[in-house]
């Protein structure tokens, strides 16, 4: 855990970033019971460029990829979702008679109507609740072609808030329509990874990989416990490695407050920002003071939970100097920069999609200026594949990228990567002037942020109700 102890006399926030790693027992770990949910659009959209064909390919492969035992339910979606496996309802042991009858059902599947994820994820939440092994694996993955148009945002977010710690889902965007915003607001809440199949004849690999690493986690739910001292607050947790997501999830047990952090893997590795908040006036100066009790808890194979590490304090200590004389931790600066990064990248593909060039060519360059700073090779890959050089010298957006690269340019921006190996420590930044956020008020964390961290606003530009104007 690196949790910095010395805070500036004037701070109201804490952090600490938590590393997690998934370590092998002594023994083999046993496999845990596995139940898997795959998710097939068949809307209308589906039916041009041999789409639908495809992916009745991907959804048969992956059906053969499972080992048997496994108990498996398919769900064909539209505007509409409806259990096409097994026939009677419920979930249905993996054998071989059940794998044919279960792709002779997708093979079976016509397009037609609108698209509506939420109804496709709540019933396969359905169906996740007539397993009654505890402690079972509860996976799900879906592709969509198309947006959420035959639902509201609100109706999304209704069903998500529902699904939260009840299974994982993997979602892919297939071909060019889809919206990346949509699957990263699923695979953020349901713990799971979001990827562009752009190419659609990629898609029976993807599934096939998909399958194999589902059948490779050995621990269906995990927890991050936070006991607070009566003095903090806890203001957000968030995945930073490998991939960025707000875990906004919040359980009371036990005079804790558990955090989901999804199922898990052997060998796996995962980062997390801790920020709790707090009036600098309630805290003693040079006082040592345990802000926090960070302590893992593991679903066992019973269904209860326990303690699957030792328990870490996060100790601060407020300081009578002001932040100018207060070092910052390099990895949270290198972490803020790679949110920084992302939210550059996002606003890009924002940008470019709905029409404004300039803007968007304006994103793409900070955005690169980050990604060679913090030396993210394959996000800087990404950018440079949408980018051409133009008759100022300057980097701009390829006006000829498609849909599908754009997208994929907002899905990838959450993936971020660990420091390469002999990277130079990013200075502090802490004796520079802190923006404040014309939005919403809050005061960035670092001197030089480009976003404010609270609301996405970008730091340069007007009021959020102005035309934005070019940063300096």
């Amino acid at each position: 855990m690196d949790a910095p102890a010395d805070l500036a006399h004037d701070a109201s926030r804490a952090d600490a970033l938590v590393t997690v790693r998934a370590r092998p027992a002594g023994e083999a770990a046993p496999q845990a019971p596995t139940a898997e949910i795959l998710i097939m659009d068949r809307s209308l959209s589906m039916a041009g460029r041999g789409k639908l064909d495809e992916a009745k390919r991907a959804m048969c492969a992956a059906i053969d990829t499972l080992r048997d035992g496994t108990h498996l339910g398919i769900v064909s979606g539209n505007h509409r979702a409806e259990v096409i496996f097994p026939p009677d309802g419920g979930l249905a042991r993996v054998d071989a008679a059940a794998r044919e009858t279960a792709k002779a059902r997708v093979v079976s599947q016509l397009a037609e109507g609108g698209t509506a994820i939420g109804q496709w994820l709540a019933c396969a939440d359905r169906l996740f609740a007539t397993v009654s092994a505890p402690g079972s694996v509860r996976h799900a993955v879906l592709y969509t072609d198309g947006k959420d148009e035959h639902e509201t945002p609100e109706q999304l977010g209704a069903v998500l808030a529902a699904c939260t710690d009840r299974f994982v889902c993997d979602a892919r965007g297939l071909g060019e329509d889809w919206n990346y915003a949509e699957l990263l607001r699923i695979t953020e809440a349901l713990h799971g990874g979001a990827e562009a199949v752009v190419t659609i004849s990629d898609l029976t690999e993807d599934f096939t990989r998909l399958m194999r690493q589902a059948q490779s986690i050995v621990v269906a739910r995990v927890y991050l416990g936070l006991r607070l001292n009566e003095r903090f607050r806890l203001d957000f947790v968030r995945q930073t490695r490998p991939v960025e997501a707000e875990l906004t999830a919040r359980q009371p047990h036990d005079g804790e407050t558990h955090v989901p952090l999804g199922s898990w893997s052997p060998d796996e590795a995962r980062q997390y920002q801790v920020s709790l908040r707090f009036e600098p006036a309630s805290l003693t100066v040079d006082e040592n003071l345990r802000a926090a009790r960070l302590t893992l808890h593991a679903e066992g194979a019973d269904g209860a939970r326990g303690p699957c590490s030792e328990t870490r304090s996060m100790v601060v200590r407020r300081r009578a100097a002001a932040g100018f004389g207060i070092p910052r931790s390099p990895n949270l600066t290198r972490v803020e920069n790679e949110r920084e990064l992302g939210m550059a990248m996002r606003a890009c593909a924002d940008a470019q999609q709905r029409g404004d060039g300039e803007r968007a060519d304006r994103e793409l360059r900070i955005a690169v200026g980050l990604a060679e700073e913090l030396r993210d090779t394959a996000r800087l890959r990404l950018l440079r594949s949408v980018s051409v050089t133009g008759p100022d010298g300057r980097l701009q957006v390829r006006r000829d990228a498609s849909r599908g690269q754009m997208q994929r340019l907002g899905l990838e921006s959450t993936r971020t990567a660990a420091p390469p190996a002999g990277a130079v420590e990013l200075p502090s930044l802490d004796g520079t002037l802190r923006r404040v956020c014309s939005r919403c008020g809050t005061p960035a964390s670092v001197g030089t942020a480009k976003f404010c961290e609270e609301c996405g606003h970008r730091f340069g530009d007007g009021p959020a109700n102005d035309a934005p104007v070019d940063a300096p």
